[in-house]
């Protein structure tokens, strides 16, 4: 398979996991890197809404070989896999890919320059290591849960994004590449310990100093009254007279006073903007005039202005003229998704196929990582690795 992309030459090996572990590897695949994915040679499965592993987006851009890690021969097939690799990302709980022969010394015995990916919930050590869970559970304990959220309110679980996807498998890819980099330097590879909760504490840097110098209202009684939780007037949704939803976001003075022309308010008649003893009334006023007209009222008269936009749904976002003219989504295989991001200039991003059946390229993907026929018939005899009966060639 040719490879373009700024990665292109990078040589990824990917054992299956979910979550995460497949955001990190579309990332890396999307910017041309060569990755293998290890899919279990039976039971391979998905959990949530998607049981079809042909519209698993995340799954794009790569082979599967399937591969029974529980075989004796198993463990053969990663270590040669290994062998010419710069990377191997893995999901498991901490010790199972050493139970399994395929653990970091395992696999610096036969390349010492190998990055070793560990992608978990709460990290390889502390009291919590073992302790299972999911995003919500790692964005519970990164505190960034606890300032999601209306007043008043429970806490609102932000889909899958903070701990699975932004604080865990984007972490991880920023991770690895570093430490290809550090690795081409120095000959060495080095475990990268990307854990969810450590991750989703990060992407709220930011809010952890406002709460402590202050300035951020916290816990239950402080969820929805700070300037981007919701708690200002001038950053919320707010809904039309058709239903729709306006997304307001004028927190800059020049920007509040251009919104409040658009709604056509005196700010005569308004307390200050910044007066959060009155955002309450505030917020009650404009939910009232944002009520008076429909969506596509409001964003034709704010043309651009006051930081004010429509909130589309999925199907609104794949048709709307800017993000057509940005090619920000495409189709793929009767699939509607995000093209690969961020743009280059002169090494293009693309995705290299659609997402594989477990086990479609295990004899094409192995023959190009260099394994002779007569090993890969072996592993086939003994149970080691499994062959689909789809098509081999990704489209």
């Amino acid at each position: 398979m040719e490879h373009t992309g700024p990665l292109a030459g990078l040589k990824v090996v990917e054992i299956g996991s979910i979550g995460p572990g497949p955001f990190c590897a579309m990332l890396l695949a999307d910017l041309g890197a060569d990755v293998v994915r290890l899919d279990r040679a039976s039971g391979a499965a998905l959990v949530g809404p998607n049981a079809d592993f042909r519209t698993e987006v995340m799954h794009r851009g790569r082979r599967s070989v399937a591969v029974d890690l529980k075989n004796p021969r198993g463990r053969e097939v990663v270590l040669e896999l290994v062998r010419d690799a710069d990377a191997l990302l893995e999901g498991f709980r901490p010790g199972v890919t050493e139970r399994l022969g395929v653990g970091p010394e395992d696999c610096w015995a036969v390349n010492p320059r190998l990055v070793y990916g560990r992608m978990t919930g709460y990290g390889q050590d502390g009291p919590m290591a073992q302790a299972v869970g999911h995003d919500l559970n790692y964005v519970a304990q990164s505190g960034v849960l606890s300032m999601i959220g209306r007043a008043g309110r429970a806490p609102v679980p932000p889909l899958s994004l903070v701990g699975d996807f932004g604080g865990g498998g984007l972490i991880l890819a920023l991770g690895l590449l570093a430490a290809v980099i550090e690795a081409r330097e120095s000959g060495r590879g080095q475990v990268v310990d990307a854990a969810m909760t450590d991750g989703a504490a990060l992407l709220g840097a930011a809010f952890h100093g406002f709460v402590s110098n202050g300035t951020w209202h916290s816990g239950n009684a402080g969820r929805g009254t700070n300037i981007v939780d919701s708690g200002a007037p001038f950053y919320d949704a707010y809904a039309c007279s058709d239903g729709a939803y306006l997304a307001v976001a004028a927190m800059e003075p020049h920007f509040y006073a251009e919104l409040l022309e658009v709604l056509e308010l005196d700010p005569a008649t308004l307390p200050p903007q910044l007066d959060q003893s009155q955002w309450p009334a505030l917020k009650q006023t404009i939910a009232d005039r944002v009520r008076t007209r429909t969506r596509a009222d409001w964003v034709a008269r704010a043309d651009g202005r006051a930081c004010v936009s429509a909130v589309l749904d999925p199907e609104e976002a794949w048709a709307h003229p800017h993000n057509v003219a940005r090619q920000t989504f495409t189709e793929l295989a009767g699939v509607t998704q995000p093209t690969p991001q961020p743009r280059f200039g002169r090494t293009p991003a693309r995705i290299d196929g659609p997402p594989p059946a477990p086990g479609e390229h295990t004899r094409s993907a192995l023959a190009d990582w260099g394994v002779d026929p007569d090993t890969i018939a072996a592993w086939e005899q003994a149970g080691a690795v499994r062959q689909e009966s789809l098509q081999e060639e990704m489209a």
